[in-house]
């Protein structure tokens, strides 16, 4: 599988990703945040520009210079300015620049701070030379804190952060991932404990991601189980309802020729238990062949199968027992038709329909059968010439043990036409029958064609 293409791959990745660019964003806020806390102070903007004054007058230039860095190592930006024109230099912000004309005019001391963390401030003061001086100041929390103590405040925030978001994507992700695989678990310690009919809670099913996948499988192998265990169920059940009769049969058999005293009336006996005992092989067979297409047909050999030779081969086998009562099997249509498919399954279902056309034929009647192609459909049709089926017992012809009001004219089990539909949708074909107006049954066996160039 491609693990480009899987939702949960995508699913961990992105979370990951918010992860990361959220401990970016919150990191850099919170520290802001923290050194503007830690840092705010009062200043005491008249003792300083007093301090500066007195720097100026007794150092001239370079004790304001000096006095200039003092303050700048403290996170201060502050110089004098006398006449409108700065006696040193700083760095002031444009929007500063701009309004500080006005502010120095207008005779008044300026304290501002517009945001947090950040100060202005305009101070005037008048030396003992009488000469007016004002004080600039700005001062930033950021400017306060040094370059690698700001260092340690972002990572410490920025490890905390990341511990507590990834702490809460990753049970979020877990909890997303470890809540329909506990579901998953549950259903499966419920099916082991035989609980077949359990199925994963629908809201994870509706998932679109591989554990969506994982429980909408689960459902599918659950109902696959559960239908075939309630199949071999069945199939135990009908078998055992039908080997009851025969074995009573065969120990009352048995019985009587032990307590024979004519070996002529023992043998017959004996003979009658070998048929008894044919007869309850043959139904075990077709019971079992019965519950294998039913179950799905595992490993089912799929290859080309030319049913105008099939055909030709399975009425020549059912000579004998059509010679035995005087039926004549009349073949029509020819040429290669192929289907793909099992062509022991195919001449098992063909088997099933002549003999059961020749044990409801009258004796020296005569049974069709007729070969041809329609619609990219390969058509069978195998009519017989007997007393037909009751219109309401058509549709139960096809069920399993099924025999019909007529069923007592011949033997059987009421296996034969079931295994014959199940090989027929295994196929993905289908069988049909109906009565014919002028008397008889006609079963119908349809399935898709291949081309006779596909036949090996």
């Amino acid at each position: 599988m491609n693990t480009f293409r899987s939702p949960l791959f995508w699913r961990l990745l992105i979370s990951v990703l918010i992860a990361n660019v959220l401990v970016l964003i919150l990191g850099g806020l919170l520290t802001r945040s923290v050194i503007s806390y830690s840092t705010q102070q009062a200043f005491d903007w008249p003792a300083l520009a007093q301090a500066a004054n007195e720097a100026y007058e007794n150092g001239g230039n370079d004790g304001l210079e000096n006095w200039i860095r003092q303050q700048r190592e403290q996170g201060v930006d502050a110089t004098l300015y006398e006449n409108g024109e700065p006696l040193r230099d700083i760095r002031l912000p444009q929007t500063i620049r701009h309004t500080l004309p006005d502010w120095l005019s207008s005779g008044h001391d300026v304290a501002l701070n517009p945001w947090p963390g950040f100060y202005i401030a305009v101070q005037h003061v008048t030396g003992t030379d009488g000469h007016a001086r004002q004080m600039v100041a700005v001062s930033s929390a950021r400017t306060r804190v040094p370059p690698r103590m700001r260092e340690k405040i972002l990572l410490a925030v920025q490890c905390v952060l990341s511990l507590f978001t990834i702490a809460i994507i990753g049970w979020w992700v877990a909890r997303s991932v470890s809540r329909p695989v506990d579901a998953m678990r549950a259903a499966t310690r419920r099916m082991a404990s035989g609980e077949f009919a359990t199925r994963v809670d629908r809201r994870w099913v509706g998932k679109h991601d591989e554990l969506g996948q994982l429980a909408r499988d689960f459902n599918a192998m659950a109902e696959r189980i559960e239908m075939l265990v309630a199949h071999d169920r069945g199939v135990l059940q009908d078998l055992s309802h039908e080997l009851r009769s025969p074995l009573a049969r065969l120990h009352l058999i048995l019985d009587l020729a032990q307590h024979s005293n004519d070996p002529q009336e023992a043998a017959a006996h004996f003979q009658r238990a070998e048929q008894e005992i044919a007869r309850m092989d043959r139904m075990t067979a077709e019971m079992l062949a019965l519950s294998r297409l039913e179950g799905g047909l595992p490993g089912m050999v799929h290859e080309s199968v030319d049913m105008a030779a099939l055909v030709e081969d399975r009425v020549t086998a059912a000579h004998i027992d059509a010679e035995a009562r005087g039926i004549t099997l009349q073949i029509s249509g020819g040429g290669p038709m192929v289907v793909q498919g099992s062509g022991l399954l195919l001449e098992r279902a063909l088997d099933n329909v002549l003999a059961n056309a020749i044990k409801f034929s009258p004796s020296n009647g005569v049974v069709h059968i007729a070969l041809s192609e329609q619609a990219k459909q390969l058509e069978l049709c195998v009519r017989d010439h007997g007393t037909g089926v009751p219109a309401g017992e058509i549709e139960l012809l096809f069920r399993p043990f099924f025999r019909g009001t007529n069923a007592a004219q011949a033997s059987g089990h009421g296996l034969g036409l079931a295994i014959v539909q199940r090989v027929m949708q295994a196929h993905g074909g289908e069988v049909t029958a109906r009565n014919v107006d002028d008397g008889g049954l006609e079963v119908v066996m349809r399935f898709p064609a291949s081309m006779p160039s596909e036949s090996v």
